[in-house]
């Protein structure tokens, strides 16, 4: 079935559609564009093949419809160049809401997102529904819509949502969303907890007679900043006891564990067996860099954290060992109070080895916080310095707390090359 394209959007493609970003969500917006009988031009400040590096004066008014991926903020000088010039402006989880026809579960967090929207998705094909993870998990919605050709009523978009895609939306419309948890992070874009709070905010809005559930964090920050959620959103996702069905499951302990509840509350909610949700968490496996064990040399344990580019997710995942870690962590700041941080997780460290653009002003906090430390150059010095100081039991763990662009293409780029100089350390058993 072709895709139907709304009203408003059909004049606008008589000139070409401005993108604004090459990466995953530019390219898959051109190659929407092109299946509704487009023309797209990519903007992107890399000018790299195929794009436009610069965006402003004659090029502002030759496009009348501005298609922007997650990475834009709202006060990019193209956005506002494009404003001026009287364009429509779109955030690309927007753009291609407009052209899906099955349902939305929007699936929001600090942590867990990712987990949840797999494993929602896993669950929802195992009862033989047509189910898609899709949005910030590297799948575009856009991709998905592209490919799918829009997929059909009884299709559903599981769509994983950052506060970067959240702030922004007008067309995009959810039949439920769920936040799992809240703490800090991205201030480096939204400023104060607050303004991150208010961002994430906006998907619950955009669900639109539909059901929201939030976890407990996120019922306790909507209060304090003045937001009332339904009787009915309210999930007890923390502090809960263990449940026998979930054992040996990823779900088996926190932080994982709130992922499912989060996961059971909307499942309960539409009428599915519970019986089926248990059947799908023993099946369901973590992707990777997910605190998974990545190698034992002799008796110390390597754990690849990668993806915890937050300091709520290190936190986490320091806890869960019995006895304090040696941790590697640090790289590229996304704003917040480093001090505490620091100081919440050095009695669960042993020592600590500080890489990235962030190594010394966390040394600086661990000094002060009498945590032991080491700064070092790359994550090579790192391995190799926690592999002479690690003694037989330890729990050697790269659980960043920061983002990976100063020294990687990415956290999943991190992560490999974490993996391969822990195996180069000498014979492993994995």
């Amino acid at each position: 079935m072709p895709l139907v394209t709304p009203e408003f959007i059909r004049p606008l493609l008589a000139h070409p559609v401005a993108i604004f970003g090459g990466g995953v969500s530019g390219r898959a917006v051109r190659d929407l564009v092109g299946k509704i009988g487009g023309t797209g031009v990519i903007f992107d400040q890399s000018g790299a093949d195929g794009t436009t590096a610069e965006f402003r004066g004659a090029a502002a008014g030759a496009h009348p419809l501005a298609v922007f991926s997650p990475g834009f903020p709202p006060t990019h000088p193209w956005l506002a160049e494009a404003r001026a010039a009287g364009a429509v402006c779109l955030a690309e989880l927007d753009f291609a809401s407009l052209f899906w026809r099955g349902s939305v579960v929007a699936i929001t967090g600090t942590n867990g997102k990712t987990t949840l929207t797999e494993f929602l998705t896993h669950a929802l094909r195992s009862i033989g529904r047509d189910a898609s993870a899709t949005g910030n998990i590297g799948y575009s919605f856009s991709r998905l819509v592209a490919d799918r050709d829009g997929g059909s009523p009884d299709s559903v978009a599981v769509c994983e949502v950052s506060s970067f895609q959240s702030e922004m939306l007008r067309h995009f419309r959810a039949d439920a969303a769920l936040w799992t948890n809240f703490a800090e992070d991205h201030l480096e874009r939204h400023g104060t907890m607050e303004e991150y709070f208010q961002a994430k905010w906006r998907l619950f809005e955009r669900t639109v007679g539909g059901h929201v559930f939030a976890g407990s964090s996120v019922q306790a920050c909507a209060e304090k900043f003045g937001h009332t959620l339904p009787a009915d959103a309210h999930v007890a996702s923390e502090g809960q006891p263990g449940d026998v069905l979930l054992r040996g499951t990823v779900f088996a302990h926190y932080p994982q564990r709130e992922n499912f509840i989060l996961a059971a509350a909307w499942w309960r909610s539409q009428g599915l067996r519970e019986t089926a949700l248990y059947a799908a968490a023993r099946t369901f496996s973590l992707g990777g860099h997910r605190l998974a064990r990545a190698a034992v040399r002799g008796d110390v344990t390597w754990w690849n954290d990668s993806k915890a580019t937050n300091f709520h997710a290190v936190e986490a995942a320091v806890t869960g060992f019995g006895a304090p870690v040696i941790l590697i962590a640090g790289g590229k700041s996304k704003g917040g109070d480093v001090a505490a941080f620091v100081r919440r997780i050095a009695p669960q460290v042993r020592h600590a080895f500080f890489i990235g653009e962030t190594r010394h002003v966390l040394a600086t906090f661990a000094g002060v916080a009498g945590l032991a430390h080491t700064v070092c150059g790359d994550l090579a010095e790192a391995v190799r310095r926690a592999g002479e100081t690690a003694v037989a039991g330890d729990n050697v763990l790269l659980s960043p707390g920061f983002a990976s662009f100063d020294q990687f293409k990415n956290y999943e780029d991190r992560g490999r090359q974490f993996v391969a100089l822990v195996n180069n350390l000498g014979a492993v058993v994995v």
